[in-house]
């Protein structure tokens, strides 16, 4: 059943957006950070696992395919949101899933509450935005980029220029998807319809440009794994980018983690390939 939540931050109250699915010991299910992300990636994986938990999927704020605030969103925002979900929407839930960027959250989040998000699986974590990957570091440059995106006039230009249909699908198959066909037609089109929500820039500019971050280096994306105490699994695919493979093979290596790298698949393994991640979540839930 999708839903909504109220959640208040900055003065503002903000709506985001829910499904729950299922019966059974709770799972909390959060999707990655990105201009095409929303909880609607976690819907199929959802489909699966309701067979045996009661799975909850939400949006992050600023993100989602619903219009959203003009908001300085910043990393503040997002752990804050997180203590929430896990104190009050979905409390000491039997396990947390987390994609992408989520998983910086969550670690970070379990690292310092332990027990408050259950068992925690990791689905190709990051901790770093596109740019600074891009570029190896962080630049002065990104934070010009961020306040042009906020501008009235220049902004929407700025944004559109970067989210229109070739960009989305060469970020598509470069790095989200192995299949480099499996986003076209109807996938597509509710990409770019996500793309176009009001509001949707804020968010995703500054997740684009490092500014979401939830960690500032390697060092302390491993850190916070290394302080949990909860089972932790890692799942990522065979196909994932350089870079982000080296981040998470450093994080496969720590003792405490229990690793798994799927055959294929790259950063939205569990948008494209649900099957087999559920089977691979299986024994660990």
């Amino acid at each position: 059943m999708d839903d909504a939540i109220a959640w208040s931050w900055d003065g503002s109250t903000i709506s985001v957006g829910l499904r729950c699915l299922g019966v059974g010991p709770n799972v909390l299910m959060l999707p990655a950070l990105s201009s095409i992300s929303t909880r609607r990636e976690m819907y199929p994986l959802q489909e699966l696992l309701s067979r045996a938990f009661t799975t909850v999927a939400v949006d992050w704020p600023g993100f989602g395919a619903d219009p959203r605030p003009c908001c300085a969103w910043r990393p503040e925002a997002y752990a804050a949101f997180l203590e929430h979900l896990l104190a009050e929407i979905v409390p000491r839930p039997h396990a947390t899933i987390a994609a992408g960027h989520a998983g910086g959250y969550l670690l970070a989040a379990a690292a310092a509450r332990a027990g408050s998000a259950g068992r925690i699986c990791l689905i190709a974590p990051t901790w770093r935005g596109p740019l600074p990957t891009m570029m190896g570091e962080r630049r002065a440059l990104f934070a010009t980029i961020v306040r042009a995106g906020d501008l009235r006039l220049f902004g929407p230009l700025l944004y559109r220029l970067n989210v229109n249909r070739f960009v989305i699908r060469r970020m598509a198959r470069g790095h989200v998807y192995a299949d480099p066909e499996w986003l076209s037609g109807a996938r597509l089109a509710e990409k770019l319809a996500v793309t176009r929500a009001a509001g949707a820039r804020h968010a995703a500019i500054r997740f684009v440009a490092g500014t979401l971050d939830p960690m500032r280096s390697s060092t302390a994306f491993l850190a916070a794994a290394a302080r949990i105490s909860d089972p932790l699994l890692l799942l990522y695919g065979a196909g994932t980018p350089p870079r982000s493979r080296a981040e998470m093979d450093a994080l496969a290596a720590l003792p405490q983690v229990r690793a798994l790298r799927l055959p294929t698949g790259k950063l939205a393994l569990h948008e494209e390939f649900p099957e087999a991640v559920e089977e691979a979540l299986a024994s660990f839930l």
